[in-house]
């Protein structure tokens, strides 16, 4: 394995556009293959990057494929990624990494077994503004975080998205499709989390597509919880108020406010890099928190709430980089697996309708200040 380490993608829907256009940033990545189910969106990607299209089959048995990129929908993450690890490669893949934990450990023992690495995004957390929260927060700068409210609410993918079907399927809704960002970035911020309760609803049972095209106006089933209100209680003592729907049309809830005992921090949408971070003392008065040099928070894309900071594939460039130097790479499994619990303990805490105590935890990723960002890029 050199220095740069060979990259193949199975899956080529809309978030391929995403790796494939920004792994060329990263010195220790080269996408080299991508396949996918339906072969002609493989052609369609391939052309458009530069890369070769070649079945799932072929690129799994490519010598110059290290890791894997598994970019499919969530209900096959399990069975696409313990191929991955059976063919011998380096798995990293979308989150939610598994469904259950029963396929976290599945592939926990496989990966072990092989001496195969495993990452997950998100990578969200490594962004500028994040890890500027994670520097102030270790510094003491708010003191021990206490307690805190996180949301991520809205009306829903119907309305942008023309197949949304999975995304009211178990495996999805905002708890396992948007809850990622949220929970991956407390549990870096404040550490592993003891336990949880919650309460899950759904307003409708079926949703209208209201995005153009020829589905536009149909109906489609919510086998999922679309409306969840949970409580986390980490092993440090804090604890947090997670509210994850879809049934929102409007609101006013910040997306993460952690309240320490010497004042709050006030953390921009974990869904992306950057954004403004803004704290607090005992005296009350809320300013911009003191900027420094992150690469990972320079606005580089232009979106509909204006230029960000998207740096997507940060952490498959971490785990092909600490493969080189043979140190931990920040998104790794147990980070991942942990989430995954955390998730699927609140949508369990839904159902039951008592506290679910988690079985796993983690350490916290290591930090990746200003330099370590730096000497990932190319």
């Amino acid at each position: 394995m050199g220095e740069k380490l060979g990259v193949g993608i199975i899956g080529c829907g809309n978030i391929s556009a995403a790796y494939l256009r920004l792994a060329p940033t990263f010195k220790a990545l080269d996408v080299r293959k991508v396949a996918d189910v339906n072969h002609a969106a493989a052609e369609s990607r391939a052309a458009e990057f530069g890369v070769a299209a070649v079945s799932t089959e072929d690129l799994l048995a490519a010598d110059d494929i290290d890791v894997v990129v598994n970019l499919t929908i969530p209900e096959v993450h399990f069975a696409v990624t313990k191929s991955i690890l059976e063919a011998g490669k380096h798995a990293y893949g979308e989150k939610p990494l598994v469904l259950t934990m029963e396929q976290g450990e599945d592939i926990r023992k496989i990966s072990e077994a092989k001496g195969l690495r495993v990452g997950s995004a998100p990578d969200t957390f490594l962004g500028g503004t994040h890890q500027l929260a994670r520097h102030l927060i270790d510094e003491g700068k708010v003191g021990k975080i206490v307690a805190g409210t996180a949301h991520v609410m809205s009306h829903g993918m119907e309305h942008w998205h023309p197949n949304p079907d999975f995304f009211f399927q178990p495996g999805a809704g905002p708890v396992l499709d948007v809850g990622p960002y949220y929970v991956t970035n407390l549990i870096q911020l404040i550490g592993p989390v003891k336990r949880v309760v919650a309460l899950a609803s759904s307003a409708t049972p079926t949703r209208t597509i209201l995005t153009p095209g020829p589905r536009q106006n149909e109906q489609i089933p919510v086998d999922t919880p679309t409306n969840v209100h949970a409580l986390l209680e980490f092993h440090s003592g804090a604890t947090i108020t997670l509210s994850a729907s879809w049934d929102v049309w409007a609101h006013r809830h910040p997306n993460m406010d952690l309240y320490g005992i010497e004042g709050s921090i006030f953390v921009p949408d974990p869904n992306f890099f950057g954004g403004p971070l803004q704290i607090a003392g005992r005296d009350g008065v809320i300013h911009e928190a003191e900027g420094w040099d992150h690469p990972f928070g320079v606005p580089n894309q232009e979106h509909k709430q204006g230029m960000m900071a998207n740096y997507r594939t940060a952490g498959l460039a971490d785990m092909a980089q600490a493969m080189v130097e043979g140190r931990p790479h920040r998104c790794s499994l147990e980070l991942a697996l942990h989430a995954v619990e955390v998730m699927t303990g609140i949508l369990k805490s839904g159902e039951i309708g008592s506290f679910v105590e988690m079985t796993t935890t983690c350490d916290r990723p290591a930090a990746l200040g200003p330099e370590e960002a730096r000497a990932l890029l190319a």
